[in-house]
């Protein structure tokens, strides 16, 4: 059995917390609009974080309690294989608690760009992600370059022709320095012993 947990809330709050407070600190936390926040307080297990080594857990755990929140931390449960969804960065909404399979509906897309992965939303609280562009990346195979081609430097075609070279030790036409100044007279100043 593997040691890996999850962090999941399903509404509770921790005894003596404000439900507005708390729902601001969560939208705080996870940089969430109200919509997402309603949906971590309909009463439904939604999972925050899963697959976290148990210092990691806590570290969750003690965030969300400061916000008021009542979190349970418990092992990693089975779970159904999907196809990978590539989030935008800004979203830092909790997945759902039940994955189901969804169906990527692909649309033919022009060489050099990459193809938008489209997931049917399964309920109301997926529905907030169906506009999301989730480009389907992929991977590469091992030993692949992943830098793009650059085309070799060309040489540009310049007409030097008029352009000569002076002979070694030639005038240049710099400015001439002005002569130098004569020494001062000196001979007025003696030393007194």
């Amino acid at each position: 059995m593997s040691n890996l947990l999850e962090v999941a809330f399903a509404g509770e709050l921790v005894p003596g917390a404000d439900a507005a407070q708390v729902r601001a600190n969560l939208a705080r936390l996870f940089q969430a609009d109200p919509q997402r926040i309603a949906a971590l307080f309909s009463g439904r297990r939604i999972v925050i974080k899963s697959n976290l080594d148990a210092e990691s857990a806590e570290k969750y755990r003690l965030t969300l309690e400061r916000a008021g929140a009542r979190v349970e931390v418990s092992p990693v449960g089975p779970v159904e294989v999907v196809a990978p969804v590539a989030v935008a960065p800004a979203v830092a909404v909790p997945p759902p608690a039940v994955v189901a399979p969804a169906e990527p509906v692909t649309t033919p897309t022009p060489p050099g760009a990459f193809a938008a992965l489209k997931v049917a939303p399964r309920d109301e609280y997926m529905a907030a992600f169906r506009d999301v562009a989730a480009p389907d990346f992929g991977l590469a195979p091992v030993g692949a370059d992943l830098q793009d081609q650059r085309p070799a430097p060309v040489a540009p075609a310049l007409d030097l022709s008029q352009l000569s070279v002076a002979p070694v030790g030639s005038d240049m036409g710099q400015a001439k320095a002005p002569p130098a100044a004569p020494p001062p007279d000196t001979s007025y100043l003696q030393l007194l012993d």
